[in-house]
């Protein structure tokens, strides 16, 4: 992922591993709260993330055709280590776990990895790499990783 430097909102370009543009999250600017759609390079929105206002922590929700498909929340009073939850309806939950701040982490499913985020291989201050397992759910995943990057870096130029 890599988000873009010159921009109205928080926009984002997804890559795929041979760097063909692949998805652009597109921020909504102006809005009250955080609103992003992500979108295939078409332009047909596939996934929808919002923002919810006067939460105690940061708390998403990641709709997809207009249907609620994920709550994302950063759990502020985890023991030892700040994480995130990601609700999906059924038994399919996430977590992710790790150092957020500096992109480094893992989405688990059942304390099984199905995603990792790392900035380890890039140079660019700005990109990260999100591999995800066959048979995930990458529009899912990837759009996680954007509320990650929402709660975590606010375009306040300070790390939260």
């Amino acid at each position: 992922m890599r988000q873009k430097l010159l921009s109205w909102g928080d926009d984002y370009t997804i890559k795929d591993d041979a760097g063909r543009d692949l998805y652009l999250v597109d921020g909504k600017a102006f809005s009250l709260g955080g609103q992003l759609s992500f979108e295939d390079m078409e332009g047909r929105e596939l996934a929808f993330i919002k923002q919810k206002l006067f939460k105690l922590s940061p708390t998403y929700e990641i709709h997809r055709s207009g249907v609620l498909a994920a709550v994302v929340k950063q759990e502020l009073f985890a023991l030892l280590h700040h994480r995130f939850t990601v609700d999906v309806p059924g038994p399919d939950d996430l977590e992710a776990k790790g150092d957020f701040l500096d992109h480094e982490y893992v989405f688990l499913r059942g304390g099984r990895e199905v995603a990792t985020v790392s900035k380890r291989w890039f140079a660019l201050a700005d990109t990260y790499g999100v591999e995800v397992a066959d048979g995930e759910d990458d529009v899912l995943i990837l759009a996680s990783a954007v509320v990650v990057d929402q709660a975590c870096h606010r375009d306040d130029g300070k790390r939260h």
